[in-house]
């Protein structure tokens, strides 16, 4: 008897390359974590944030790849697509948070980052649930709940944001320092917002497919 899921291509390797992309992001945001809380610490690199969106890359090339291979795909090509472009671009602003650390070490000593790390570890570790979750047909409502857990982490993050510049631009700080937080925050900002894209793209799916 034929197959017509080999005839046509159709396997899990889209899943399993999503899932893979989505355990690269997460890995990042723990590293910059690690990096934010003792940013001082001269044995930590950027080395490891490069190989990791180095690697994402890959994966989403490999997404590419299989893409052109393969006739039919279980879920939609822009769906997979739009996915694996969302997240590539969490590692990616990840490593963009790294290299300014790693250039201004001195002055982010005395700096608390606990908060900013809370929210982006939150929203990654949301992000793998969804995706690992993706192939096992994730009911609609419990899509909706997790999504909208991230939503939440996004509008925390936000005000969060708001406080840090209101601190920023009403206090007596260096005028160097007071430029190099301002980007930080506005790229750490970022990787949650990123989060909360791929987040959406998966709602989006499910939405779709329920």
């Amino acid at each position: 008897m034929i197959s017509f899921q080999k005839l046509f291509g159709k396997t899990d390797v889209f899943y399993d390359l999503l899932e893979a992309s989505a355990a690269q992001a997460r890995q990042s945001v723990q590293a910059l974590n690690k990096l934010l809380s003792q940013p001082a610490d001269p044995a930590q690199t950027i080395d490891a944030f490069s190989a990791t969106r180095r690697e994402d890359k890959k994966i989403t090339q490999q997404i590419d790849e299989a893409l052109c291979r393969t006739f039919v795909t279980e879920l939609e090509r822009e769906d997979i697509e739009a996915l694996a472009n969302a997240l590539y671009k969490i590692p990616k602003t990840v490593e963009k948070i790294a290299e300014r650390v790693s250039i201004c070490r001195e002055r982010l000593v005395n700096v608390d980052f606990s908060r900013q790390i809370k929210f982006m570890d939150t929203a990654a570790e949301v992000v793998v649930t969804m995706i690992s979750e993706l192939r096992q047909k994730l009911h609609l409502e419990r899509v909706k709940t997790l999504n909208e857990k991230i939503q939440q982490v996004e509008g925390d993050a936000d005000k969060l944001m708001l406080d840090c510049l209101r601190d920023l631009y009403t206090k007596e700080k260096d005028a160097v320092q007071v430029v190099i937080l301002k980007d930080l925050y506005d790229l750490i900002e970022k990787v949650v917002d990123r989060c909360r894209d791929a987040g959406n793209v998966v709602a989006h799916i499910v939405l779709k497919n329920s």
